[in-house]
């Protein structure tokens, strides 16, 4: 399964600034997902991180990371726009390359379990064939109401 841009907009809230995902490339639900962010020049966050070395800020890899786990988990369990994705955890995070305005980051993410309605998985950001970034993740659903 792929998904596009427009595809992605109607499964997550996140809009630009925050919408850290461009493509959805693979899906097996229940089991994994990959997607892809085009990281370019004109992103907003390059302004201040940093003049003359823009390097792509680790927490908004992770939370790219996190957007497409929140994708794998809408279309897999068939959660309905009712609720909202909270992200509920981060451990093992890893930075390993920095990411740079050019690159295409790929973000691949194996479930590892989910539990009462809690989804762990394991997170892998690339650039190319190299390791820019891995982290553990956690992000359930509740009501959009806040009930």
């Amino acid at each position: 399964m792929v998904l596009d841009i427009n595809e992605i907009m109607k499964l997550l809230p996140h809009r630009y600034p925050f919408l850290l995902v461009d493509r959805i490339d693979l899906l097996e639900p229940g089991v994994r997902i990959v997607g892809t962010k085009n990281v370019t020049v004109n992103e907003p966050f390059f302004q201040g991180h940093f003049p003359g070395h823009p390097i792509m800020p680790g927490v908004l890899i992770i939370e790219a990371m996190a957007q497409v786990g929140g994708v794998f988990a809408i279309i897999s369990d068939k959660i309905g726009p009712d609720k909202v994705t909270y992200f509920v955890g981060i451990d093992n995070a890893r930075f390993r390359k920095p990411v740079l305005p050019g690159d295409v980051l790929r973000m691949e993410l194996e479930l590892i379990n989910c539990r009462r309605g809690l989804y762990c998985f394991k997170g892998r950001a690339f650039v190319g064939e190299t390791l820019a970034a891995e982290a553990d993740l956690k992000a359930t659903f509740a009501d959009r109401n806040g009930s």
